[in-house]
């Protein structure tokens, strides 16, 4: 397996350009008391350089998220009791879902039992590239052998708890001491499958070759940091970087973008906003060095 150690560059945007030419990312994400999740997401697919993002989320919480953003669309989906994804919207994300280059999936969606049983569908039945993070892998834990029966690439980025969880192991400390050698095995004949398994030195795997990242810092470990990167391999993904690439520059990007939070407010004061907020920053220095 190679090691990659270079970055991807940023190509620059030529005059003619328009939104459609960056991608349309079609984001499914949020329940009853995480809409903040859902909404990190989406900006930072935006701020990553996505020409169009759209949220998905259950009709009711529409306008809660409707007034927090202005530049990122948004589609009312059914919902469950608890104001979670409901299974009776498979078939309007599905169509919906043709609209788009990418979906990413998971932020905020809550573990009840219906709404995994619509990402479980989900995955075995878009035909779009996925970004997978967070409740989505939680559904995914359910049922790994859907993995196997997606139709396009995905990205999956767990952190040590939904690596265990993925791995039927209740210790994510163990699976610490062991990453290279757990994230190797579990992406073993997973043609379609790139890991991003987080952490200190994130590692960024497929079946060919491997990335371990050098930037960020423990004041990312803050609630939302995740989302805002699911956001930004998104956004990478639908601007024509290989599933490899988008989740490379994705970790790379959002590690320095916290780097710069670090120098700004600290490690300890750190918030997910902080780390969106720097993101153009992190996004015009590396071009810079391109």
């Amino acid at each position: 397996m190679q090691q990659i150690i270079s970055i991807p560059k940023i190509p620059p945007r030529k005059p003619e350009s328009h939104k459609g030419d960056f991608g349309r990312v079609f984001v499914l994400a949020g329940s009853y008391g995480m809409t903040g999740a859902a909404c990190l997401c989406s900006k930072a697919a935006l701020r990553s350089g996505a020409g169009l993002v759209t949220l998905g989320i259950p009709e009711s919480l529409h306008g809660i998220v409707a007034t927090k953003m202005t530049c990122v669309m948004t589609h009312p989906l059914p919902e469950t009791h608890l104001k979670t994804l409901s299974d009776m919207g498979r078939q309007d994300i599905l169509d919906f879902a043709q609209r788009f280059d990418i979906v990413a999936i998971g932020p905020g969606l809550s573990q009840y039992t219906e709404t995994k049983r619509l990402v479980l569908w989900l995955l075995q039945n878009l035909e779009r590239p996925i970004v997978l993070d967070a409740d989505g892998i939680n559904a995914l834990a359910d049922d790994v052998t859907t993995l196997d029966k997606i139709k396009q690439p995905m990205i999956i980025t767990p952190h040590p708890g939904e690596m265990a969880r993925l791995l039927n192991t209740s210790s994510a400390k163990e699976l610490q001491s062991k990453r290279f050698e757990i994230a190797e095995r579990f992406i073993q004949s997973r043609n379609k499958v790139t890991l991003v398994l987080k952490g200190n030195n994130t590692i960024v795997m497929n079946n060919e070759k491997y990335y371990i990242n050098t930037t960020g810092n423990p004041g990312m470990a803050t609630a939302g940091s995740g989302d805002v990167l699911t956001g930004m391999i998104a956004a990478l993904l639908g601007q024509n970087f290989s599933a490899f690439e988008a989740a490379q520059l994705g970790v790379y990007l959002h590690g320095m973008a916290g780097d710069y939070a670090k120098d700004a407010v600290g490690e300890i004061s750190m918030t997910a906003s902080d780390i969106l907020d720097n993101l153009s920053k992190a996004f015009f220095n590396h071009a810079q060095e391109n």
